[in-house]
């Protein structure tokens, strides 16, 4: 009697099925995205409160105009959609990797893994260039003037609050890339060296990380509505 009930006891601190039918770690890895996702979201709002309460505000077709290498030429919104479209394509190339990694093909996940952490380091790239230019262009601001859009009296705080929080944001996004980045790193090592491969859930981890670069490309999406179209 004492032994059925020990079995019993054991039995009941096995646990079972999943009630979401995914993994420990893929739970785990939603539930830190929904909490970072709060973060993101109380920083969006705040800059909405403050674009819509604001008498007047930087224009992006302005501000966002310059393309790198070409000094003289001027595309609204073109560079920004480069980095849009980089990132966006290396959320692609994590996605194959994953499909690779379901199908236990290590060269396959080898292969797209790389090109998610070279889209990775271009955006980072392309951003480390964008903020240079609007720091330069803050150094250059003269009276109520700012990146050729002149300020009425008594707004002439409304670029510095636009500055303090597009360098907030996007850095906290840039920060959350290159965080990405070395994730894809680690799992292209562990990878290569066949570390993943001779798990029982064999390459579940690059769906973890897939997971979170996914939610980072997301992301960028309400920076780029709140900062450079409205």
């Amino acid at each position: 009697m004492a032994s059925s009930s020990a079995v019993d006891a054991k039995g009941a601190w096995n646990g079972g099925k999943s009630p979401f039918n995914v993994s420990y770690g893929k739970l785990m890895m939603w539930y830190f995205l929904l909490s970072d996702a709060f973060t993101f979201s109380a920083l969006l709002i705040t800059y909405g409160a403050l674009r819509f309460s604001a008498p007047t505000w930087a224009d992006p077709n302005h501000v966002f105009n310059a393309m790198p290498f070409f000094p003289s030429l001027k595309a609204p919104l073109g560079f920004v959609s480069i980095m849009t479209f980089i990132l966006i394509l290396s959320s692609v190339f994590v996605v194959l990797a994953v499909i690779e990694g379901h199908r236990d093909n290590r060269k396959g996940v080898l292969f797209w893994m790389t090109g998610g952490i070279i889209g990775g380091a271009m955006f980072l790239g392309c951003q480390a260039w964008e903020w240079m230019h609007l720091i330069n262009g803050l150094s250059h601001a003269h009276g109520m003037s700012f990146m050729g859009i002149n300020f009425g009296p008594g707004t002439e705080d409304y670029p510095i609050q636009f500055a303090y929080l597009f360098f907030l944001i996007t850095g906290f996004h840039g920060f959350h890339v290159f965080s990405g980045v070395c994730l894809n790193i680690w799992a292209w090592w562990n990878t290569y060296t066949g570390e993943f491969g001779s798990r029982n859930n064999h390459y579940e981890m690059i769906e973890k990380v897939g997971l979170y670069w996914h939610f980072v490309d997301l992301v960028w999406v309400f920076v780029f509505l709140a900062f450079y179209l409205l």
